[in-house]
C-alpha cells in the first residue's frame, strides 16, 4: 500500500439486494455459519453479528484479515485504502486476479465480501492512510467515538502504524497492528503478541523505540520472530536503484489470518 498525498477519499456503503440473499438449503447443519456457531457459541456469534471492524490497508495482510473476518461472521466491516490490484499483487493478494487488475483494491475486496456473504455489511473508503490524515479518517468511520469495535492496522508506513498506536491510546478503541512479513519464508514463525516480546523484526525494532518515546509500553501485534532474508536483485533493476522488497504467497496471508483470529476471538469473548 503506497502514500500519495494526492488521493481523495471516496466512501460508498453497499447492501445486499434481495435476489443476493437465500436459502442454501434445508439442512441446518449446512447453513453458511452452522459450522462457526458450533465453534463459538450462540452468544459468541451474535457478538460477532453486532460488531463492526475497521480494516486499514487491503494488501496482502490486510485483503486476507478481510476474507476471514467476513467468513468469521463479523456483521459489518470499514475496508480502508486507495491503491489498484496490480500485477504484482498477484502472488499474494486475496483480491488479485487477472479480472480484478486495475480494479481499486476496496472494490475488489466488496465484491469478494459479497460473494462470501450478501448480508455482511461493507462500507469502503477509498484513500490512502496517512498519519496527517487519521484524525479525519478515525472521525469519519466513527473509530473516534466508539463506532468500531476493533481496528485492524495492516498499512505498510511505520509512520501511520505510530499514529495508530497513539490514536488508539487517545480514543481507546481496540488496535492489532501487523509487523514485517517481507523478505520472509517462515510462516510457522508468525505470532501474535505483545510489542514488548517481540524480536528479529526491524519493524518492530523501530516501533518499540518510538513508542517507547510516547509513553506506549503495550501493542497487541502479529509478528514473525525470523530474520528477513537479505534483498534480491530485482529483474531489470538499474544499476545503484533500490529494489523492492520481496515477498512470497504464504507469509503475508498467514499474517493476515492470525490478525482475524485475534479480532474473532476477542470480539466472540473466547
Amino acid at each position: 500500500m503506497s502514500s500519495s498525498p494526492t488521493e481523495t477519499a471516496a466512501v460508498t456503503s453497499a447492501a445486499p439486494s434481495p435476489a443476493e440473499t437465500g436459502s442454501t438449503g434445508t439442512d441446518p447443519a449446512e447453513a453458511p455459519f452452522s459450522r462457526l456457531e458450533l465453534a463459538v457459541g450462540a452468544d459468541g456469534f451474535e457478538r460477532l453479528q453486532r460488531a463492526r471492524v475497521l480494516v486499514l490497508g487491503l494488501g496482502g495482510v490486510g485483503s486476507a484479515c478481510a476474507e476471514a473476518l467476513v467468513r468469521g461472521g463479523v456483521g459489518a466491516l470499514v475496508l480502508v485504502d486507495g491503491d489498484t490490484v496490480q500485477p504484482s499483487n498477484l502472488n499474494r493478494q486475496v483480491i488479485a486476479f487477472t479480472d480484478t487488475l486495475g480494479m481499486r483494491k476496496t472494490e475488489a475486496a466488496r465484491l469478494m465480501a459479497r460473494r462470501i456473504n450478501p448480508e455482511t455489511r461493507i462500507e469502503t473508503v477509498d484513500r490512502f492512510v496517512l498519519p496527517e490524515d487519521l484524525p479525519e479518517l478515525l472521525t469519519e468511520t466513527g473509530a473516534a467515538d466508539g463506532g468500531v469495535d476493533y481496528v485492524v492496522d495492516a498499512v505498510d508506513t511505520i509512520a501511520t502504524k505510530i499514529a495508530l498506536a497513539e490514536a488508539s491510546e487517545r480514543y481507546g478503541f481496540r488496535l492489532v497492528s501487523s509487523m514485517g512479513t517481507a523478505m520472509k519464508v517462515r510462516p510457522e514463525l508468525l505470532e501474535v503478541t505483545d510489542i514488548e516480546k517481540t524480536a528479529g523484526d526491524p519493524v518492530a525494532r523501530v516501533m518499540r523505540r518510538e513508542l517507547r518515546k510516547r509513553g506506549i509500553r503495550h501493542l497487541t501485534v502479529v509478528c514473525s520472530t525470523e530474520h528477513p532474508r537479505r534483498r534480491a536483485e530485482a529483474p531489470g533493476a538499474e544499476p545503484g536503484r533500490r529494489a523492492p522488497l520481496g515477498t512470497v504467497s504464504f507469509v503475508p496471508p498467514v499474517a493476515g489470518m492470525l490478525m482475524a483470529g485475534e479480532v474473532i476471538r476477542t470480539l466472540a469473548d473466547l
